[in-house]
């Protein structure tokens, strides 16, 4: 059988797909594009078997078939070939041929059978009571993920922190990250579901979502297991993690009774002066804030270098020594950015630190922790 498609439109869904086939496997059948015709539509499927991603385009073809092609070989293949007619002919022994009006390009290909199963989401329904299904616009989407995503914990011996926790609330949706030194938690007020469920996302599904969302409509569909983001074009699909999350609640502080109002570009500026002499082993970096003053310093010992810098501030209450990871607070401040100002609220040398836009937005709560870490070590 063949089929014709235009190389451009080829390649814009392909690099859609891509992410999903992983560079390194013990299963080499994953290093494929799953190839699916059917009805005169072709949808190709990728998969790590943590997640999942299809898109589909129409052609022309009066038979159907599924088979399984290599996916870097025919990506790189169609990028390099500029815009042109690509003749796509499947032949009984295995071959596939790439055929434009300049070249023929012949590759392997494999039978279908061999390709993992893909989940699927069939719509929520009296048979489906354990789905839930809500839409989100993708740039509010994206906009919750880039938020919290970097917070998430990079070690594998706490799974479910290696994740960003969506929990259906009577306030709204919340979407929390930590990884025990830091804490985003965003609220999205205007989504009230009559869920009360919760789900721990995985980093990867994340980090493809953050490329691949725009302003439009995602539809979102959870099981206890999976879920699937449905785009206009294309369809994620990620395993959940199953574990319990941790009890953030807990470690949020109650008794932060002092607040320290801050430029957040002054403060961010300084901070990524004072990375520059932060130690490399604790990258801890010093305030000391009194007076409407905020002093930030930085000393390498090793090293022998010594770097101090004064902001203005509004603070009243007692003076106070904290320290920070510099890299953290350079973190919390690169995704405060879009914010004038900020607030620190503080208790002591040794309790987290709540740190807030000083103005919400409207149907948006976002708070972030940070953890001090000792001055005398």
């Amino acid at each position: 059988m063949e089929f014709k498609v235009n190389s451009k439109e080829l390649e814009k869904l392909l690099t859609k797909i891509i992410p999903a086939v992983p560079t390194r496997t013990p299963m080499p059948i994953l290093e494929n594009f799953l190839f699916d015709i059917k009805d005169g539509s072709l949808t190709i499927h990728a998969t790590d078997l943590e997640i999942s991603l299809k898109s589909a385009m129409n052609i022309i073809s009066e038979e159907n078939a599924q088979l399984v092609v290599p996916a870097k070989l025919l990506y790189d293949i169609v990028r390099s070939l500029g815009d042109t007619q690509i003749l796509f002919e499947i032949a009984s022994n295995g071959k596939l041929n790439l055929k434009t009006d300049s070249g023929e390009y012949t590759l392997s290909y494999l039978d279908s059978e061999d390709f993992p199963d893909i989940p699927e989401f069939p719509s929520a329904s009296e048979e489906n009571e354990d789905i839930n299904e809500f839409q989100l616009s993708g740039s509010e989407l994206k906009t919750a993920f880039g938020l919290t995503a970097f917070a998430m914990s990079k070690e594998e011996m706490r799974p479910a922190m290696m994740g960003t926790l969506i929990k259906f609330t009577p306030e709204g949706l919340r979407f929390v990250a930590t990884d025990g030194h830091r804490l985003v938690n965003y609220l999205k007020k205007n989504i009230v579901l009559e869920i009360t469920d919760q789900y721990i996302i995985p980093e990867k599904a994340i980090s493809v979502l953050l490329k691949i969302l725009d302003e439009k409509e995602v539809k979102i569909s959870l099981s206890k297991t999976h879920v699937s983001f449905s785009l206009s074009d294309i369809e994620l699909i990620t395993r959940l993690i199953g574990q319990k999350y941790p009890d953030y609640e807990s470690v949020i502080p109650l008794e932060n009774e002092l607040s320290l109002k801050i430029k957040t570009k002054e403060l961010h500026n300084a901070i990524k002066r004072m990375m520059l002499f932060s130690p490399s082993n604790s990258r801890r970096v010093k305030f000391s804030v009194s007076d409407n003053n905020l002093e930030i310093s930085a000393e390498d010992l090793d090293l022998g270098s010594h770097a101090k810098e004064s902001i203005m501030c509004e603070y009243s209450g007692e003076s106070l020594d904290i320290g920070f990871n510099s890299a953290y607070v350079n973190d919390v401040l690169g995704h405060l950015g879009s914010e004038e100002e900020i607030i620190f609220k503080l208790h002591s040398s040794t309790k987290a630190v709540i740190i807030n836009p000083r103005e919400e937005k409207e149907n948006k709560e976002l708070m972030m922790l940070l953890m001090p870490v000792r001055l005398n070590s």
